[in-house]
């Protein structure tokens, strides 16, 4: 699997972060609330996002950028796509989103407010953001637990079900959700199997290596 700098178009990603010096991102409840705002602004019209983890000092979102042609800046357009995969829209001047930069404006975004709103200064999370391009099915599932996982392995619950900030809740509800449920539990085969398979030890440690976490 390839560790890449730059976000491309149409791939899928493993990116997380942290605090820097291990500093809490996330301090009560509004603070969590902040950020997932900020996720749907800056991530949702770029990517799909399928699991996602909000733990004090860190995070973790599992996403697939989008395509090209797929970014709502082409709706309503005619464009024409060329053999060389270049866009060129008819009589419009448009401006393709940097995917780096949107993760990186989150981020920016965050810090800015966190920063006002405990009265500090300087670099909230450790720089560049980390990312992870999947390139192998296998690790969907296992990436989808590890998420979901992760407060469990950080003794902040016992179960996922226990955990308000991850997006397993979510998965196992009726409710209206912004991340893409049905493709999640997909992978799972069903939900029950989704449930069962969540009930047991997850392997965090293999995959922090692999994550070079």
């Amino acid at each position: 699997m390839e560790n890449i700098k730059i976000l491309k178009f149409d791939h899928y990603y493993h990116i997380y972060n942290k605090g820097v010096n291990d500093i809490d991102l996330f301090r009560e409840h509004k603070d969590y609330y902040r950020f997932l705002n900020l996720m749907d602004k800056y991530l949702l019209p770029v990517s799909t996002i399928y699991a996602w983890a909000l733990i004090p000092n860190h995070f973790h979102i599992l996403l697939k950028t989008k395509k090209v042609e797929e970014l709502d800046i082409f709706k309503g357009l005619k464009y024409l796509l060329v053999s060389n995969r270049q866009y060129f829209v008819i009589k419009h001047s448009l401006k393709i989103p940097n995917l780096s930069k949107q993760v990186s404006n989150l981020c920016n975004a965050y810090a800015k407010y966190y920063n006002i709103k405990y009265r500090r200064r300087g670099t909230l999370f450790e720089r560049p953001f980390k990312r992870k391009l999947i390139d192998n099915k296998y690790y969907f599932k296992r990436l989808v637990l590890y998420i979901h996982y992760n407060p469990v392995h950080h003794k902040f619950c016992e179960h996922p079900l226990e955990y308000p900030w991850t997006s397993y809740l979510s998965c196992i509800s009726m409710h209206k959700t912004k991340i893409d449920r049905n493709t999640v539990v997909g992978w799972f085969d069903n939900l029950n199997n989704f449930k069962r398979l969540h009930n047991g030890n997850i392997e965090v440690y293999s995959i922090d290596e692999w994550l070079e976490i």
